[in-house]
């Protein structure tokens, strides 16, 4: 019998970790659906861009108000977290604070926990209240109704309720360790939940005890359900903005990459050698698409993009299309580009393993070519991503295959291009006509 409460706990650990190994596994396909681009370059570069801008929260701290209180969180959930290994070795066998030997050393640690742990309620309920009461702009946004903006309040709860009962389930122990109750031997230190304790005075030993353990059952229980919860919810960057960061693109903001298809056909015809009338390599080989009008279309670094947007929403606070009242958020660019490849991801779940045509595009059944022309292309979106998503990059290949495949450029892009096919400026003047200004 004593062995029960060890079975049930590595049952609950395997069937928690193994489908969070699934969802995994779920994310990895999906977002191997994108096109090959290699990012294997610069491999130091992109060490220090991840460990500055992931690790070290460079660009959040760009509002100081927001990224303070978002390291505080932040730090707080990666170092308490480190408690989880001792929760997990008591639970497979059945032993209660096994680490407590490492004494004073023990102590700061359990001590450094509840501060943050106090840190952390207290920066939650702050940003509830930014999200939920003073409604900033960028939270009040109609990109967010429905489930985004009930997601980031789950989130919200989840972490009142892990913090909550970690200090709940520390309050009980510290007294029952004063009580001398059985296996509770003096180990920790408990800066914050010594002030819970008192409400423990004049209840039986018993009910303590199950107080105690009830708290640290349902904390590890719902650690497991945060981390399975995480595949669902726009909280994957706790786990992505590092690969995210390690792969961005880094290039010079301004630059675009040309499409190695068009690049090839300029080369043969800038080739003086070059037989035009050749038969191709492969002649079996299916034409590349030009540009992008779903998610296969996509390279797998914009797909893994989209999985780890925070839809914290500073790219659309500072789009200046967004601002003069334009219908394009780049927050909603990375949502759509997410939501599709989720759609794409169960409808290949749901035919074993192969996509079958479901007569819907990321164009027009998400994103609007309305949205899409509606960029500037300032990069003002790149610049202000927290953890370097690039929603220009998906609008720009979208905006290609408008142009190069289907010809539905706006009027005045198409008239331009006209010009410069006929007349070798985007002026409608005759190239003999230009020089007739010197006469005027």
């Amino acid at each position: 019998m004593q062995f029960l409460d060890n079975i049930f706990f590595a049952l609950l650990l395997a069937i928690g970790i193994g489908y969070f190994a699934i969802n995994v596994k779920k994310l990895i396909r999906n977002i191997k659906l994108g096109q090959d681009i290699d990012r294997s370059d610069n491999s130091s570069e992109r060490w220090k861009n991840m460990t500055m801008v992931a690790l070290g929260q460079s660009k959040m701290v760009k509002r100081p108000v927001a990224g303070f209180l978002h390291i505080i969180v932040y730090v707080g959930f990666v170092i308490i977290n480190i408690e989880v290994i001792e929760i997990i070795i008591d639970g497979l066998f059945g032993t209660h604070r096994v680490l407590s030997f490492m004494g004073g050393f023990y102590d700061v640690l359990i001590g450094s926990f509840e501060i943050l742990a106090f840190l952390v309620l207290i920066t939650v309920i702050i940003f509830w209240i930014r999200r939920n009461v003073t409604k900033l702009g960028r939270f009040a946004s109609s990109d967010l109704d429905g489930k985004p903006r009930n997601d980031a309040n789950y989130i919200l709860y989840f972490e009142v309720v892990l913090m909550t009962l970690f200090l709940l389930m520390n309050a009980a122990d510290f007294h029952l360790q004063n009580l001398g109750i059985g296996h509770y031997n003096q180990a920790g230190s408990f800066p914050i939940s010594q002030f819970v304790a008192p409400m423990f005075n004049g209840m039986s030993e018993g009910l303590v005890v199950i107080i105690e353990r009830a708290a640290w059952w349902l904390h590890i229980a719902g650690i497991l359900v945060f981390l399975n919860y995480l595949y669902f919810s726009k909280h994957l960057h706790i786990l992505l903005a590092f690969p995210n960061t390690f792969f961005a693109d880094l290039n010079a903001k301004g630059k675009l990459n040309n499409l190695e298809s068009v690049t090839n056909e300029v080369k043969l015809m800038m080739d003086p050698s070059a037989d035009p009338f050749a038969a191709p390599a492969n002649p079996d080989a299916v034409p590349a698409k030009f540009g992008a009008s779903d998610v296969q279309d996509l390279n797998w670094v914009q797909l893994l993009n989209a999985y780890s947007c925070t839809e914290c929403g500073r790219c659309t606070s500072s789009c200046p299309a967004n601002q003069t009242g334009k219908k394009l958020s780049p927050r909603k660019i990375m949502m759509d580009t997410r939501d599709r490849l989720e759609e794409v991801g169960r409808n290949i779940d749901l035919n074993k393993g192969v996509f079958v045509d479901d007569g819907k595009s990321l164009l027009n059944d998400y994103i609007t070519p309305e949205e899409l022309w509606a960029c500037t292309t300032c990069n003002a979106c790149v610049e202000e991503c927290p953890i370097n998503i690039s929603p220009l990059s998906i609008i720009i290949d979208m905006r290609r295959y408008l142009v190069m495949e289907q010809s539905a450029a706006p009027m005045e892009l198409n008239n331009m291009m006209s010009n410069i096919e006929n007349n070798g400026a985007p002026w409608p003047y005759n190239q003999m006509d230009r020089l007739n200004w010197v006469n005027e």
